[in-house]
């Protein structure tokens, strides 16, 4: 039986939600989704039960997933050699036959599949169907003292985004279904290449205009140098955390990921916590949140 205690903090929560409804029904929120979320079941099922609440309630949500632990599981029982440089793996024909195996079918069915129990609508897809990803081939540059000219180091089928057509998400959230991405690009040969998560996310977050991108991560989110999470920076305060050293490693991609959405009009990008249960809409719908934001303006700076 319900107690008056618990209705009456049901009602406080709901309460603290609807203004956030109201702001974001209508709106498309790309949802980058890996780490622990990807392979804890109770985190899969809080997942799965967020992203199907947000479109009940009116928004537009578009999942992009990684599943590099799920490809290197796999590339270790077919005894081929997982081998990466600059944190980037080195992707040859072989192995993309496998990314795409993976990417392009275990993992984003077993997510469509969350989606569909949970009471959703979602349909997976590459950026290979209907060339909606073209990409061009990532090769990384390095300077040493030692050579005059760049070293250019070819990492195979490893991609960049180059453009994305739209058209097919669109018709999809306007439909009332969730689109579940694999980060594959198609080139203009045909290959295949696989692409970084969180840049696919970003950039489907920018082309679609979004309101937000969210960038699921086993971090509690931007640390300041007392180790507490910071929230509510706008790029000149992230650029200083930058340039002193406070983020740095792991962490520099995915603010730039952040920092390049909003610089490119997207209102707001989070770095969110996958770890905590149900992190997604703790992040959109409360007012404190479980992660890092980074605006592009602040609310006194609107329009």
């Amino acid at each position: 039986m319900l107690t008056l205690a618990r209705a009456t903090e049901v009602a406080q929560v709901l309460t603290e939600a609807l203004p956030y409804i109201q702001r974001f029904a209508g709106r498309t929120i790309v949802v980058k989704y890996g780490g622990n979320a990807m392979t804890d079941e109770s985190l899969k099922a809080s997942f799965a039960r967020d992203i199907v609440l947000m479109q009940t309630v009116g928004m537009r949500p578009v999942v992009v997933h990684g599943g590099g632990p799920q490809i290197g599981d796999l590339l270790e029982r077919l005894n081929i050699e997982s081998k990466f440089i600059d944190g980037m793996r080195v992707t040859t024909e072989e192995t993309m036959d496998v990314v795409e195996m993976v990417l392009g079918g275990l993992v984003n069915k077993d997510i469509v599949s969350l989606l569909n129990q949970a009471g959703g609508r979602a349909m997976g897809l590459t950026g290979k169907d209907g060339q909606f990803i073209r990409a061009k081939q990532l090769k990384i540059e390095r300077k040493s003292p030692e050579l005059e000219a760049t070293e250019i180091i070819d990492i195979g089928h490893v991609g960049q985004v180059e453009a994305i057509d739209t058209r097919i998400l669109t018709m999809l959230t306007e439909s009332d279904v969730i689109p579940v991405v694999a980060p594959i690009g198609v080139g203009p040969d045909g290959e295949s290449y696989n692409i970084n998560a969180d840049l696919v996310a970003g950039k489907l977050a920018e082309v679609l205009k979004a309101e937000k991108l969210m960038l699921l991560t086993n971090t509690a989110g931007v640390l300041n140098k007392e180790g507490e999470v910071v929230t509510g920076l706008v790029a000149e305060e992230v650029n200083a955390l930058i340039a002193d050293g406070t983020i740095s490693g792991g962490m520099l991609p995915k603010v730039s990921c952040a920092l390049s959405a909003v610089n490119a009009g997207v209102n707001s990008a989070h770095i969110v916590d996958g770890r905590v249960p149900h992190s997604v809409l703790l992040e959109i719908f409360t007012d404190q949140g479980v992660g890092t934001q980074i605006l592009r303006k602040r609310a006194a700076e609107t329009d």
